[in-house]
């Protein structure tokens, strides 16, 4: 089976790659964005260095794109090779028996035009993060995730609530479960990573602030605590310059490290020994971070979009619900709640283990990814 696999380079992809690593499918990449080969293993072929001018760069073609981008989508085939235009060529050399999207906005509409003149082609799309739930709320992007998914055949998501809004969407085609996007965890090499819960002294923080992110409202609600968390070290990670220069100018004695300053490895492990991990922001799917939160025994206080996070987290069971995310004052009772409450953390922990075998175990994920193309092949 011939696989090509169309995104932009991330983590993420090459963990989903890892899974196919060993099968017999033969795998390509179209690197969608123009940004350059992927350090992953050799047996896949990779489609990069397509993106070329057609014109010398017009003066003012750099405004007209972020002021006008509706109409310098129109403009753009004219200047340079689309992905549309590189696509319509992989597809003629290689014959892909599936071809698998990852990402909307990025990686689904701009092939879509190429999908279109291959109606016969089998689409799968993963759906991811804010795919469908943030940007489903604007006409234009609406538009856009209705004609992809009228065209697509097959879906995965990494999360219930986005096949519901799926199929309100125009996607009838046949859904192929929910996967987590990171896929799984080696659970026996992340075991040793762990602290007892009673050793842990860390509160970790998503540090994301941006037009869905919300690290910031966690980072005041900790300023107003401090005191009250004198024993702990305040780690912020994934930090976006906002929360940065807020931690530097107000003096806070917290630790902060940007979105490429660790290696998801130092994560996990950091993740290990950390008591409480709080995310925040306005939309999301399922955060892989709340699930490696899961995974590794930190406590999880995690806003909940849509009512994603309630899929795995039971509220003051297993976790805590930032039910208002612009709420400073809800997060700081959420981790007053958690620290003064260890007996609660203890009994969360053992619950968390439990989802974590259930659903994030890597090798029966790898086996999900696996039969997920052999089912599009029957």
């Amino acid at each position: 089976m011939k696989i090509l696999l169309i995104s932009m380079p991330s983590i993420h992809i090459l963990r989903w790659m890892e899974n196919l690593q060993d099968s017999d499918f033969e795998l390509y990449w179209f690197d969608v964005l123009g940004r350059g080969k992927l350090e992953t293993f050799d047996s896949v072929k990779q489609f990069v260095g397509w993106k070329k001018r057609k014109t010398p760069y017009i003066k003012g073609e750099f405004f007209l794109s972020k002021n006008y981008p509706n109409l310098y989508e129109k403009i753009l085939p004219y200047l340079e090779v689309t992905a549309n235009e590189a696509l319509e060529k992989i597809i003629l050399e290689i014959k892909p028996d599936v071809i698998h999207s990852f990402e909307m906005h990025s990686s689904s509409y701009p092939i879509l035009k190429t999908m279109k003149k291959f109606p016969k082609a089998k689409w799968l799309y993963s759906c991811w993060g804010s795919d469908i739930f943030y940007f489903m709320n604007f006409k234009a992007y609406n538009y856009k995730i209705r004609n992809v998914l009228k065209r697509v055949d097959f879906l995965h998501t990494d999360c219930k609530r986005d096949f519901d809004l799926a199929v309100q969407l125009n996607f009838s085609g046949k859904f192929l479960g929910v996967i987590p996007g990171g896929t799984g965890y080696k659970m026996q090499e992340v075991e040793t990573l762990k602290l007892p819960v009673s050793e842990r002294k860390i509160i970790l923080v998503k540090g994301y602030e941006h037009h869905l992110g919300r690290g910031l409202n966690i980072v005041k609600a900790l300023q107003s605590i401090e005191t009250q968390i004198q024993g702990y070290q305040v780690v912020v990670f994934g930090s976006h310059s906002k929360v940065k220069e807020y931690i530097k100018n107000n003096q806070l004695n917290f630790s902060s490290f940007d979105r490429h300053e660790l290696s998801h490895s130092e994560l996990i492990e950091l993740m290990g020994k950390s008591l409480i991990y709080i995310g925040n922001s306005i939309s999301d799917g399922m955060p892989n971070t709340l699930l490696e939160a899961i995974l590794m025994g930190a406590f999880p206080i995690q806003s909940n979009p849509g009512g994603v996070t309630e899929e795995v987290i039971s509220n003051n069971e297993n976790g805590f619900l930032i039910q208002n995310p612009e709420s400073i004052e809800e997060i700081k009772e959420n981790i007053l709640k958690a620290i003064s409450n260890l007996n609660l953390l203890e009994n969360a922990s053992l619950k968390n283990q439990q989802i974590a075998n259930e659903r994030l175990d890597y090798f029966e994920n790898k086996l999900k990814v696996v039969q997920m193309y052999k089912t599009i092949m029957k």
